[in-house]
């Protein structure tokens, strides 16, 4: 069995096979460990728990993320460094700049607010399951890299980066109501507005909804889902997409806004 391997060594990047036939292979992490002690102790790549936890060992295998101590390689694989990162050496990538993008949805969040006197309750287990799922997040950063938008838009926050949001957005433990005078009811409230207006540039918006950080999720998280969430919350809090803004659909307008041309027939 045959394994290339993207390397990249003194800014270089080029594509180095090993056969693996002779060596003990069980994971992709396996192989690795047994190509650096036994044929090339120069190969570098990050690895943790080895068990799938605390996703250290992302890689992209065949132009897909996927953990390598999870995945049992194939003859003619192709590994390389994960989409967005830059490459320290071989495998291995700095996270640095992805995971950033927490502090910028949450820098502003505070967890406690100082003036409120309330108490929340033990949680029951139906709170619990609103945001258990995306608590099992490990930042592996393979959403991050899966993601299209990130190729045209590199200050996106990224797939892991708004569900987090949306995982403090559902906890009721942290839910701060303040009056809302953008939307009809002035009487009406929104829960963790700080949240919203953290998510709203760069962020819900500029997601293409194409579902590749949830298909490459080892925790089978499902970010596209939490995105759609914060949106319609976004909605509701008076919100909008600031997209359709910029959106023309077509010309002479007919009065009504939408580009109907009273003379085109249809």
């Amino acid at each position: 069995m045959k394994l290339t391997i993207q390397r990249t060594q003194e800014g270089k990047s080029y594509d180095e096979t090993f056969d693996v036939a002779s060596l003990k292979v069980t994971t992709l992490l396996a192989a690795l460990y047994e190509i650096k002690a036994k044929v090339d102790e120069t190969l570098t790549f990050d690895a943790g728990c080895r068990s799938g936890v605390c996703g250290a060992c992302a890689v992209r295998v065949n132009g897909r993320e996927t953990l390598a101590c999870s995945y049992k390689p194939q003859d003619g694989d192709r590994i390389e460094p994960l989409n967005y990162h830059p490459v320290l050496r071989d495998l291995r990538v700095d996270k640095e700049k992805a995971q950033e993008t927490l502090k910028k949805v949450l820098s502003n969040f505070s967890i406690q607010n100082p003036k409120s006197n309330i108490q929340h309750p033990p949680l029951s287990p139906k709170e619990e399951a609103l945001f258990r799922l995306q608590t099992d997040c490990i930042l592996c950063d393979s959403c991050y890299s899966a993601c299209p938008v990130l190729a045209v838009n590199p200050d996106f926050l990224g797939p892991f980066a708004l569900t987090r949001a949306w995982r403090y957005f559902t906890d009721p433990r942290y839910i701060e109501e303040v009056p809302n005078e953008s939307i009809q009811n002035p009487k009406s409230k929104i829960q963790n507005p700080v949240l919203l207006d953290a998510v709203q540039q760069n962020g819900i918006w500029d997601c293409t909804l194409c579902g590749e950080c949830t298909a490459v999720c080892p925790q089978h998280i499902d970010p596209k889902s939490d995105i759609m969430q914060l949106r319609g919350e976004s909605l509701k809090a008076g919100y909008s997409d600031p997209n359709l803004a910029a959106q023309s659909f077509g010309t002479p307008d007919f009065g009504g806004g939408f580009g109907f041309d009273p003379n085109a027939g249809f």
